[in-house]
């Protein structure tokens, strides 16, 4: 996102949180700071200034950059799944329509928080060995894996065709949604919504 004369918005102090309320306003305001400048620009200086707190209380909830980023992208892959889940309650119930859905619900992801979806795939800030971000990451791959396990008959863990066959799905989805929050995939976007994402279903399925 560009910076323009909203800049003064950004700076100016937000009405005073409960201390109940503050990790989570942390965590919108670095966000927010993350899609505007980029992993290059983040701070916790910027971030503070965005919530309108004082510059400690990052460092107080968080500890440091690291820190923050690390709490932020546990955020992202619990809303990442979340949209997975959501895609998935529109599609019929059968194993390969709902992983085909759970591949369109990634794309949705990445489109609609494309800061978000680099960060949680494609940065090495965060820290991936925190429990937090651990469980929250894993989760989301541990669906993939149950839904090729139930679209196959084949279980991924102990199966490497399976397992070639998730690293497919995989593949496709993330690259559909990297192309496409990149504005890459100019004749795919340009489509109107409901015959794109009919048409990014198709693609997944082929992958299987």
């Amino acid at each position: 996102m560009e910076s323009s004369g909203n800049d003064a918005a950004h700076a100016a102090p937000r009405a005073q949180y409960h201390h109940g309320d503050l990790r989570a306003a942390l965590l919108r305001a670095a966000e927010e700071e993350l899609a505007r400048t980029g992993i290059e620009g983040f701070s916790l200086r910027a971030v503070a200034k965005r919530a309108g707190v004082s510059h400690a209380a990052p460092a107080h909830h968080f500890g440091d950059v690291k820190g923050l980023l690390t709490a932020l992208a546990a955020e992202g892959f619990r809303r990442f799944l979340a949209v997975q889940k959501a895609a998935m309650a529109e599609a019929p119930a059968d194993p390969m329509s709902q992983l085909q859905a759970a591949g369109l619900g990634y794309v949705r992801f990445a489109g609609a928080s494309p800061a978000l979806f680099r960060l949680i795939f494609s940065s090495d800030r965060p820290d991936f060995a925190n429990p937090e971000l651990s469980v929250a990451s894993n989760d989301s791959y541990h669906m993939l894996q149950r839904q090729v396990k139930e679209a196959t008959g084949r279980d991924p863990a102990a199966d490497p065709e399976a397992l070639s066959e998730l690293q497919g799905v995989w593949a496709i989805a993330h690259g559909l949604a990297d192309l496409l929050a990149a504005g890459r995939l100019k004749t795919l976007s340009a489509l109107p919504v409901k015959e794109r994402e009919a048409q990014i279903l198709r693609i997944i399925g082929r992958a299987l």
